[in-house]
């Protein structure tokens, strides 16, 4: 095992009944480590996901895990009597003294879920329908949340899609300018001030009553959709560490971020940054399958803004994050995170290009 975590140590402590036999790295996650388990369960393999929780980016993580016992427990009521129904959510395996979490003699906080067989996760969307299974998945989700009952979940990180206070963020960088860096960015920080006024659009229409608060997922990118290896379907929506209540076109609009473009988040050549109409497409006639039945008209007519916003709001934090000095995202050379930024800002342009004819593809469906 090639570990720098005693993984073993920490998978005893849950309610595993067998002998372990290995445990390696597993998933090309950021932000927590993660390893899958082998155990040899009275002749049968059985498999487990064990994760240490980023604590430094996950304050509190039992707040964190209260949420994702209550959401996998109502999800996996409603898929009770379908096929395959242990498949559809994630099964969090408690601690032998009954927690959905271990915290080791280090501080360190593990968590243990039931490996789902026979299914795989794509770090880069490959077809249409691909686009269509994952945008259908997240649409499922929301609804299958759509009647969760009080009380409300925990915000694991309060005002993540907060546009505004990302902006207000920005601002705040911008006058410090710690790195002597505003003159290196002046073009990208021109462009996000004349679209000031739309960062607020969402969140006023919710105060408005049209766009209601929703159970969301918050992190829409097609590797934490689980696709079966036969049939291709999004089968089970995974990493679920900030589902959180949201709005529903928070989730739809990082889809459109994520999804839509041929080019990589931090791509130098913006001439292949493109907002690709059969994606955009894919990802609304799936998420309104799902999801249609639930959403308001306000919801439905702005899905197309939602990924321009969310694009935005994505561009904001990596120049935000380039002013302060490169705190926050790693970076892996000089200018990392205005590339970054760059590539946002040049799929924005791109959607407002088509706006209009996203915004009549969707009337259409």
């Amino acid at each position: 095992m090639n570990s720098k975590h005693n993984v073993k140590s920490a998978s005893q402590q849950f309610q595993i009944f067998g002998e372990f036999l290995s445990a390696e790295p597993y998933g090309s996650g950021h932000i927590n480590d993660t390893y899958l388990s082998t155990y040899n369960v009275s002749g049968t393999i059985v498999r487990y996901i064990h994760q240490r929780v980023n604590h430094n980016i996950f304050k509190n993580v039992p707040a964190l895990m209260e949420n994702i016992e209550r959401v996998t427990k109502h999800v996996a009521a409603k898929l009770e009597s379908t096929p395959d129904c242990s498949r559809g959510t994630l099964t969090v395996i408690p601690t032998r003294d009954g927690k959905p979490f271990h915290k080791d003699a280090e501080g360190n906080f593990w968590r243990t879920y039931l490996f789902i067989e026979k299914a795989r996760t794509y770090d880069a969307i490959e077809s249409p329908q691909q686009a269509f299974e994952a945008a259908k998945a997240f649409g499922c989700l929301q609804s299958t949340l759509a009647d969760f009952p009080a009380p409300r979940l925990n915000d694991t990180i309060p005002d993540f899609h907060n546009t505004p206070k990302r902006l207000a963020a920005l601002e705040a960088a911008l006058k410090a300018d710690s790195c002597n860096r505003a003159k290196l960015a002046k073009p990208e920080l021109n462009f996000v001030m004349q679209r000031k006024a739309m960062t607020r659009e969402l969140l006023d229409l919710n105060a408005q009553g049209l766009i209601p608060e929703r159970i969301t997922h918050n992190d829409t990118k097609l590797n934490n959709v689980m696709l079966d290896d036969v049939t291709g379907k999004g089968i089970c929506v995974i990493d679920l560490d900030t589902v959180m209540p949201g709005l529903a076109l928070y989730d739809f609009g990082d889809m459109v971020r994520t999804a839509t473009s041929p080019a990589k988040e931090d791509e130098k050549n913006l001439s292949l940054v493109t907002m690709q109409m059969p994606m955009f497409e894919a990802l609304a006639r799936g998420y309104l399958e799902s999801a249609g039945s639930f959403l308001t008209p306000s919801e439905k007519s702005h899905l197309a803004f939602s990924g321009k916003l969310i694009t935005l709001e994505i561009g904001i934090r990596f120049l935000t994050d380039f002013l302060a000095g490169d705190t926050y995202f790693k970076v892996h050379r000089d200018g990392h995170n205005l590339d970054r930024c760059r590539t946002q800002l040049k799929l924005v342009e791109s959607i407002e290009k088509q706006e209009a004819a996203m915004n009549k593809l969707v009337d259409s469906l």
